[in-house]
C-alpha cells in the first residue's frame, strides 16, 4: 500500500491562488505518472491534472490556464499550482499514480479547498 500526502488546501477568497503539495514513500513519484483529482460535495471525482514521467501535462478543460501540475523529482513531490480560483473549484484534492487511481487503490486523505465569495 502507498501512503500518498496531500497538503497545502485552505480557505480562499475568489480570484486567489494556492499551491498544492503530495508526498510519498520512497521514489515512486518521480517514477511514474502521477495525477490530481478533486471531488466536489455530491459529484463523482474528476481528474484535474496529470503530468507523465517525462514532464508531458494534460489538464481539465476546466482548468486549463489556471492550474500547473510540476514534479520535484530530488524531492519526491508533486505540485498543483491553482491561480485565478473560483467557486468552482471547491473540493477536496487527492493525488495518485495514474495506475493506482484508475483502479480505485491507495487514495489518501486528500486536502480541502474552499473558495468564498
Amino acid at each position: 500500500q502507498v501512503q500518498f500526502v496531500e497538503s497545502g488546501g485552505g480557505l480562499v477568497q475568489s480570484g486567489g491562488s494556492l499551491r498544492l503539495s503530495c508526498t510519498a514513500p520512497g521514489s515512486i513519484i518521480r517514477l511514474v505518472v502521477m495525477d490530481w483529482y478533486r471531488q466536489a460535495p455530491g459529484k463523482e471525482r474528476e481528474l484535474v491534472a496529470r503530468i507523465t514521467v517525462g514532464g508531458q501535462t494534460a489538464y481539465a478543460d476546466s482548468v486549463k490556464g489556471r492550474f500547473t501540475i510540476s514534479r520535484d523529482s530530488a524531492q519526491n513531490r508533486v505540485y498543483l499550482q491553482m491561480h485565478s480560483l473560483n467557486a468552482e473549484d471547491t473540493a477536496v484534492y487527492y493525488c495518485n499514480t495514474e495506475f493506482r487511481a484508475v483502479r480505485n487503490l491507495d487514495w489518501g486523505q486528500g486536502t480541502q479547498v474552499t473558495v468564498s465569495s
